[in-house]
């Protein structure tokens, strides 16, 4: 089986104070999927990321990464598989340069000084970082540590990209590259965010979480033109599917949509590394 898969049966969660969070949540994912995770505040979309890599433990139902059920036991192997980069970016930068934080995952997997050095190089230059080998985390942009913390995951070469609102936080510009970047990716993707705009141009396929119930799972496009189900789950089309506030004009369904002629920005796909590094340089600190 590959090690690119996921599979989640029954899932449920209840945190100490009794707040049941998630409750029955069962879906697959596919080798190379790109998966958003979409819900209201407080539906489960932090939880369910939390138990793809073990952070937390169900009280009921299971996790299977890659035909390797996720317990106590295999947690050294399910998160060389499972990437998680969290919702700020503070929680993985911890280190005194970037450096150092970016290299943390692989010289506690054993590598020797120059497999971490060359882990670190590449990873950075992926992200188009490089330039803030350097540099100390607490003095980074909000877009730079944004990059930076997806950098360390990437230096311990998962199969899988979890990510918790990636683009939380930035401003229109570095969100644009790092939605840029993200498109990049050739992982399997499961990305839990409230930029609705994100989850219709990097996600064929859409969970929607409503009181830690899996209520939809579905092609992106079926999601966003089931105007039934969004305001069920607390949500509302993305803002590039609205109407036009100012003369009321139907933008189109997005299942029926033609494809979109080509872009500038497309051509950021091919070469990210060119323009991210100056996005989020100029980034505000968050």
């Amino acid at each position: 089986m590959s090690h690119h898969t996921i599979s989640v049966v029954d899932l449920s969660f209840a945190y100490p104070d009794g707040t049941r969070a998630l409750d029955g949540v069962s879906f697959e994912v596919g080798h190379g999927e790109a998966i958003a995770v979409i819900g209201a505040n407080g539906a489960g979309k932090s939880t369910l990321l939390m138990h793809l890599n073990g952070v937390l433990s169900p009280i009921q139902g299971s996790v299977d990464i890659g035909g390797t059920p996720v317990t106590k036991g295999t947690l050294p192997v399910i998160r060389r598989t499972v990437g998680m980069v969290f919702q700020d970016p503070d929680d993985q930068l911890f280190m005194p340069t970037v450096a150092e934080d970016v290299g943390f995952g692989p010289l506690n997997l054993g590598l020797p000084p120059e497999g971490v050095a060359r882990r670190v190089d590449e990873a950075l230059a992926r992200v188009a970082a490089a330039r803030l080998k350097d540099r100390p985390p607490y003095h980074l942009s909000g877009g730079e540590k944004r990059v930076v913390a997806i950098a360390t995951v990437l230096a311990m070469e998962p199969a899988i990209l979890v990510m918790d609102e990636p683009t939380s936080g930035l401003d229109p510009r570095a969100r644009r590259r790092v939605m840029s970047l993200l498109g990049s990716f050739e992982h399997t993707r499961i990305i839990a965010t409230h930029d609705l705009d994100l989850a219709a141009e990097l996600c064929e396929r859409t969970l929607v979480l409503a009181g830690g119930r899996l209520v939809a799972d579905r092609p992106t496009g079926e999601v966003f033109d089931d105007d039934a189900l969004l305001v069920a789950s607390g949500l509302e089309r993305p803002l590039g599917m609205q109407a036009c506030p100012v003369c009321g004009a139907q933008k189109p369904a997005m299942s029926s949509r033609a494809p979109a002629p080509a872009h500038p920005r497309d051509r950021l796909r091919a070469d990210v590394g060119a323009g991210l590094g100056e996005a989020v340089a100029d980034a505000p600190e968050q």
